[in-house]
């Protein structure tokens, strides 16, 4: 099974028919699937369990508050043990917590169940992307990467739509899709080639030589801007945004996650053209591109415009995202050998979901707890956006 690793390395191009990108691509799309299938029935939920929108804004940061400490374990597990051993039982984890809670009447039953799930859920796209890193090299790794994103993107494009759709059937609809990531578990512990790479035999060692990498300026740089875009997503367009569109314009969630598939669609289209862009324009310049866009999108999106300028501003966001993604990818899977890749993705994924639990919690606190409003929130956070990608755009060698 090594061999065919080795093999798949030296192609001229991304071998769709490989089952080990199959295997790939599932993984990431089951990554993404546990919040952007959830994200448009927010305002159902609440009417559900009869919560209010604190409580309600909990249930996307219960799925991401494991990964801030449990992918570095993660990463670990993969380079010691291996990549297969380490994916399979997460995403059995993730298919069966998350099935679960279509049983329960329970709220507090609900955000466990989210928690656990959030542990098999810890490092699914992580491991997917660390995967790519193995098996392939540059540029057919950018390609790779690019392709992988654009399947995270179009997966985030139709789940908020299924989501919707499955939940005017009944609100538990949507939690029993998540049981096909333990068909995609099964299918992986059968084919999944285990990569040739060095195995890290102390534990000590490892951490001490991830953390040496990460005192590089530019690691240190970079998930400083992880941190940021996801705080930025999940807590703006993915928590906010179906709270206002649900509050304000009274909309249902078929129709929110209708909304929010414009921004999957932009951000999947521009991350499967990644590797052609990529060869013109470095990370440095489409980044800051990508946060100018972001933030634009959500001032335009504080206007509380008429329901296509949302359409729009939410494209506008997926652009950016796009664009962010896969640069910052790009970046992180290059910064060390293969036998600590893991490890450091698994840091970007605990940026990430830092990220991922901050954000919902502000912007929800802040137009909650505070009352200054979602209109409000997302002015003030776009504006420093806009001018922190500007900032970055004319510095150059930033990153």
């Amino acid at each position: 099974m090594m061999e065919q690793a080795s093999r798949e390395s030296g192609v001229k191009s991304v071998p769709w028919r490989s089952e080990n990108f199959r295997i790939i691509l599932g993984s990431t799309m089951m990554g993404i699937m546990g919040i952007s299938l959830i994200s448009p029935i927010l305002p159902e939920l609440k009417q559900v369990f009869g919560v209010g929108d604190a409580a309600v804004g909990l249930v996307i940061p219960a799925f991401t508050l494991p990964g801030i400490v449990l992918a570095p374990v993660v990463g670990w597990a993969a380079d010691r043990f291996g990549r297969r051993v380490t994916l399979v039982p997460l995403l059995v984890l993730f298919g069966i917590a998350g099935t679960a809670i279509a049983l329960t009447s329970n709220f507090t039953v609900v955000l466990l169940l989210r928690c656990l799930q959030g542990v098999g859920g810890s490092a699914l796209i992580m491991l997917a992307i660390t995967l790519i890193g193995d098996y392939y090299d540059d540029p057919r790794r950018s390609a790779a990467i690019g392709l992988n994103g654009g399947a995270l993107g179009g997966s985030a494009a139709v789940f908020p739509i299924l989501g919707g759709v499955l939940a005017s059937v009944r609100w538990f609809v949507p939690f029993l899709f998540f049981a096909l990531a333990v068909v995609i578990g099964l299918y992986a512990l059968f084919v999944l080639d285990e990569p040739s790479v060095h195995r890290q035999h102390s534990a000590t060692t490892y951490f001490r030589n991830v953390l040496a990498a990460l005192a590089f300026p530019r690691a240190i740089v970079v998930h400083a801007v992880v941190f940021a875009v996801y705080f930025i997503f999940y807590g703006g367009v993915l928590t906010a945004v179906p709270l206002l569109l649900g509050g304000t314009y009274a909309l249902s969630s078929g129709h929110i996650g209708l909304l929010l598939s414009s921004t999957s669609v932009a951000s999947a289209t521009m991350n499967s053209q990644y590797g052609r862009v990529s060869l013109r324009f470095d990370p440095a310049t489409l980044v800051p591109v990508g946060f100018v866009c972001c933030g634009a999108a959500l001032l335009g999106l504080s206007t509380q415009p008429r329901i296509a300028l949302v359409a729009f501003s939410l494209f506008g966001f997926g652009v950016g995202l796009g664009l962010i993604q896969p640069s910052l990818d790009s970046v992180i899977v290059g910064l060390v050998p293969g036998e600590l890749r893991a490890g450091m993705m698994s840091v970007r994924t605990s940026t990430l979901r830092f990220g991922q639990t901050a954000g919902p919690v502000a912007f929800t606190t802040g137009a909650s707890a505070i009352g200054v409003g979602y209109p409000s929130v997302l002015s003030g956070v776009g504006g420093l956006v806009v001018v922190a990608g500007g900032a970055a755009l004319l510095a150059r060698q930033w990153l």
